[in-house]
Formats: structure tokens, sequence, C-alpha cells
């Protein structure tokens, strides 16, 4: 049991302007693994006056990037010495297989931290070109005060791709986690109090919906950054424009992973298990909609059905397990709904389906849907599970057609035995990254989505520009006397 009765305002453990509390419960034992107090719009107001106190007066936007990044980088050898901590909450709380929090839920938010304080020493923080009248200096300054406002299903991960260029900018930031998975930021909070990031640069506060809202719409904010859902998405869009307010989104996604005629699909399976399933399925980038030709289909459809029935499923702090349970019961609800869905609408189940593989905590079989249209809701909403749907195609312009053929575009992938094949393949799918024979996000690299998966770019040097403002500073020297 974990229990805090603070919120980290202003660099200090803050008493709460509420009483009331959120209780984290364990997707394996649905047991109370955890307290924490439910931050309130009085609990925002403090902490935006914190950071906007910390930005407009404070010592951080005005150190130098080498000095910001000096800081970042202690915090970030901090945090490697807490990965198994880090890794170990985050199974807790929301169920990732603790193979998966060591491999990526832990790892990846201190390489963030590492990667981003290193490219603070490079970055053109100015640069000088020739103007039409004189010579331009093209400065780039820190966007201010940023809500950061992250999902469950990876929270150091989202976290980090927010909260460390927003550092290393010169920003300060609110951070809101969700109220599913607050306490791997207790655990953050500590660290950077410890690290010596001056009070207000950051500051947490777990909260609901309505709270969050309250953050995004507060008028001391100069930017939103948010990862969550397309029609969260939309809400805070909405906001933003009203107020002409920064923001950057990275909402759903519904990816195609286009296996080739030429593919080894021994290693499309394996590669597949990561891609597809990652984290229980509850993944925005994740490989769910399984395109194969129409010569191997049924070929595939055995291999595909024998790995997703293979895997091993169950209590997620044990090494072995590769599938553990979804977040929540509503959670649980909602991909069974949608496997009942895709029987309705005559997709066949090629394993799986709704008997359950325990009788406690909040489980759902890994599903494969067979005889699956692209037309079919199943195919075309985001399900967020281990639910994987799979779809024919006639030849490389088809597969192509399908895999665009979606109001998403965030991941994607190719499995070929011909590289560059698969790499011209992925230049024409309308998506923010597509990997070759793999899907990883790459800390070096942007991350983001076309069409509803959202707007802007997080990771690798654009990331940092998200979180920074323009100034050009033109001179012209005074005519003579």
């Amino acid at each position: 049991m974990r229990e805090h009765d603070r919120l980290y305002i202003g660099g200090d453990w803050a008493a709460p302007a509420g009483t009331g509390t959120i209780e984290v419960i364990s997707p394996h034992t649905e047991e109370v693994v955890g307290r924490v107090p439910d931050g309130t719009p009085a609990d925002i107001d403090r902490a935006v006056a914190a950071a906007r106190e910390a930005f407009d007066n404070g010592p951080w936007p005005r150190m130098t990037p080498v000095e910001r990044a000096d800081v970042v980088a202690r915090l970030a050898a901090l945090y490697a010495e807490r990965l198994g901590d880090f890794a170990e909450i985050i199974t807790a709380e929301m169920g990732s297989p603790i193979l998966f929090s060591h491999l990526a839920q832990a790892p990846m938010p201190q390489l963030m931290l590492a990667y981003f304080a290193d490219l603070a020493r490079t970055f053109p923080w100015e640069e000088e070109r020739p103007g039409m009248l004189g010579p331009v200096t093209v400065r780039r300054e820190p966007v201010g005060v940023v809500a950061a406002i992250v999902p469950w299903n990876v929270p150091q991960f989202v976290t980090m791709t927010k909260l460390a260029p927003a550092l290393v900018a010169g920003c300060s930031v609110v951070l809101k986690p969700a109220p599913e998975t607050p306490l791997d930021a207790y655990l953050l909070a500590e660290l950077v109090q410890e690290a010596g990031v001056p009070a207000g640069v950051v500051n947490i506060v777990a909260a609901g919906r309505e709270t969050g809202e309250h953050l995004v719409s507060h008028p001391g904010v100069d930017k939103v950054a948010f990862t969550g859902s397309t029609a969260a998405g939309r809400r805070i869009a909405a906001i933003c424009g009203e107020q002409l307010k920064r923001c950057s989104l990275e909402l759903g996604g519904k990816s195609a992973a286009v296996i080739c005629d030429d593919a080894d699909l021994a290693a499309t399976m394996e590669g597949l298990k990561m891609a597809a399933l990652m984290n229980n399925g509850q993944a925005c980038a994740a490989q769910t909609r399984i395109l194969a030709p129409r010569g191997r289909y049924d070929e595939v459809a055995d291999a595909l059905s024998a790995m997703v029935g293979g895997l091993a499923v169950g209590d997620p702090s044990d090494m072995g397990t590769e599938i553990g349970p979804l977040v929540a019961k509503r959670q649980q609800d909602r991909v069974e709904g949608y496997i009942r869905l895709g029987q309705e609408e005559g997709a066949k189940v090629l394993t799986g389906g709704l008997d359950r593989p325990h009788d406690r905590g909040w489980y759902v079989a890994p599903t494969v849907f067979g005889d699956v249209g692209n037309d079919m809701r199943i195919a075309r909403e985001e399900i967020f599970g281990p639910v994987l749907v799979l779809i024919p195609y006639e030849d490389e312009a088809d597969a192509v057609r399908i895999a665009n053929d979606s109001e998403y575009g965030l991941g994607g992938s190719v499995w070929t035995a011909d590289v560059e094949r698969g790499a011209d393949i992925a230049r024409r799918i309308r998506t923010g990254s597509c990997g070759i024979n793999h899907y990883i996000i790459d800390v070096n690299t942007p991350f983001g989505g076309y069409k509803s998966s959202g707007i802007g770019r997080e990771l690798g040097p654009e990331g940092l520009s998200a979180y920074l403002e323009q100034k050009a500073i033109a001179r012209l020297a005074p005519p003579p006397a």
C-alpha cells in the first residue's frame, strides 16, 4: 500500500485544498494498492501560480541552456538509480507486465531525460541570418507555463515526452497524472526535488477530468501538452483554439501492419508480439490491423492465431507473463463489448473471445478476428486492448489503400524480406511513424500523428521545438550623424 496525503506544488509537499482521495486499484487483484489526494481546481490554481512565478520571476528560464541541461542530467542519473522502483509501481497500478515495465515503462523515460539534456548542449538556441536590411538573430525562447496532461497506459513515458523537453527549453510545468496511475508521479516528484530543480518549475497534481479541464482553460497556462483519446483531444483543441493557446496533441491510433508476400512469418509473428500487443494492447501506436496478402491469408491467419493464442496471460508481476489485465473494469467491459460487436458484424474469432482467462482481475483473452472488412467498426475504432483484426489485401496498392483508409495515422509497420521495398510502401502510408520489420518509438526522431491522431510532434529536436517560441531580432545601424 502506497499512501500520500500531499501534492507537489512550489517545490514542496503541500496539503490539498479538498478532502477527496483517489484510490488506486490493482487490475490483477481488484484491491486497493494506493491512495493520493484528489486535486481540486483550487489546487490547480496554486500549482499554476507557482509555475507562473517560477517562469516570470525565477531563475530557471534565465539560466543558460547548458546550466539547465546539467540539472536535467542530474535528474536522469537519479532516475537511473530507481528504474526498478518505477517498473514495480507502474505494474502494480495499471497491470503492465513487469517484463515490459523493465524493458520500456521505466528505462525509456530515463533515456528521454538523458537525450534532451544532451540535445540542449548542441541545439541552435540562437542563429544569425542575413536579413533584407541587415543581420537578423533568430532566437528560441521557452513558451512559458506548460500544462502536461498524461494518460494511464504508459504514465512515465508520456510524462517525459513532455517534461524533459519542457525543462531544457526553460519552461515551468504543471503535471496532471491520470487518476488511475498517480503513484509513479510521486516518485518522480521526489527525484525532481533531489535533483535541485528550482521551486515551482515542476508541480504535480493528480486529479480527474473536470479538474483537468480547469487546468487546460486556466489563463496562466501558455501551452497544453496532452496525450489521450481523440475525443478528449478535440475538446482540448477547442479550448486552446478559443484562447489562442499553444497545444500539442498525441491522440488515438488504429495502425496497420502490412505483411508482404515475401515476409518471414516466424520472424514477423515474433515482432508483432511487441508491435501489436505491447502493454496488453493498451498502446496508441499498437499495430492492431494486420494486413495479409490474399495468397498467404490462411497461412498468416494460422501463424497469428498460434502466436496470440500461445501468449502467457496472468499475474503482471510474474516475469513470464506476456499479457496482463486491463487497467480498469470499464476497460474490460469496453474491450469485451468490441469482441461482441466483431461477432455481430460477421467477423470470425480465430482465437480468444469472451471466455475470461481468470476469474479475478480485469482480464480479457487475447483475441484475433479473421474475415474482417476494413469497413467494420472493429477495424476502424480504437479498441485499446489485446484484440487484433486480420484483413486481406490484393496487391501493394490495395494494402496502401487499406492502411490509409482510417481516420487515424499514428504508427505503422511493413514486414518484408526486401527492406527497400518496405521503405517504399512506408512512404505511401499517411502515418507519423512506420517501422520496417519492427516498430519502436525512437527518442531521437519525431513521434506524432496525421489526421485524427493528433497535432504536433514529440521527441527528437522537433519535440524540443514544440516548447519554444521563435523570436527574430533584426538590426539596422543608425544613419551617420
